[in-house]
């Protein structure tokens, strides 16, 4: 029975020493990933062979991470990262199998360590990094202010224009896929006016966070409950009504 349902990707399976890594720098002192299926938080692989999923789960005495193919009393394991890192030996071929050929976080989360494949992961993240920097190059100081009012709040009105730009290079640097993400989001631009119209004095916000009105106290927008209220005045700029508003906000601060 074991061997009928036994997964064909174990077909030519290299028994030896095995490293895994967790991707970009995302490199905490300890990681714990999933190591068993729960109802409330699935950890399966789907069988195209047998046309269902199978149940997963690390288990310390047993040779298949599959529990359809485990026997008897199953000693659970939970499965840590040390610094980004987990060097699993061959005496341990569930785990192996586990995080080389079922887990759904591989490739995501975390890779199987070679040569090679570092290599390309290092490629992948120059290259990003590369193209997050000569973004900030390019983008108007506007630009770069929105972007790092989401990291660093108000702060950013009180930076003179080299510094906007160089906080914009170090955290394109340190972290391209959020900056180029931020570049890329139209809210966060809509964000930043509707702030610096509220700093202006343009528009204003009520001490409770619930309603924008023009700075001669009539009513422009109602924030919605419990949404934070320059998201919803930036979602609110894309409405018919809002539109029209936004295009008188950008002439007062000119």
């Amino acid at each position: 029975m074991e061997k009928q349902n036994l997964p064909t990707v174990e077909k030519g399976w290299e028994i030896k020493d095995r490293v895994y890594m967790l991707t970009g720098d995302n490199q905490p002192p300890v990681m714990t990933i999933q190591s068993k299926h729960t109802r409330r938080k699935p950890l399966l692989w789907f069988d195209e062979e047998q046309g269902y999923n199978r149940e997963l789960r690390y288990a310390t005495n047993q040779r298949s991470p599959i529990k359809d193919l485990q026997k008897g009393y199953s000693t659970l394991g939970h499965i840590f990262f040390k610094e980004g890192r987990l060097s699993v030996p061959k005496s341990q071929p569930a785990l192996q199998k586990l995080l080389s050929l079922y887990h759904p976080k591989k490739g995501k989360l975390y890779f199987e360590y070679t040569p090679q494949v570092y290599a390309e992961n290092e490629v992948d993240m120059i290259e990003l990094e590369i193209e997050a920097l000569n973004l900030a190059k390019k983008l108007e100081i506007d630009e770069l202010e929105a972007i790092l009012r989401v990291e660093k709040g108000n702060k950013v009105s009180k930076l003179s224009t080299k510094e906007l730009k160089r906080d914009a290079l170090v955290f394109a640097k340190n972290n391209p896929e959020a900056f180029i993400d931020l570049a890329q989001d139209d809210n966060v631009h809509l964000r930043n006016i509707g702030i610096k119209a509220v700093e202006a004095n343009i528009i204003q916000l009520s001490p409770d966070g619930k309603q924008f009105t023009w700075g001669n106290g009539r009513k422009l927008f109602k924030v919605p409950f419990e949404e934070n209220p320059y998201s919803a005045l930036a979602a609110w700029f894309k409405t018919d009504d809002g539109v029209e508003v936004l295009g008188a906000v950008e002439k007062k601060m000119k």
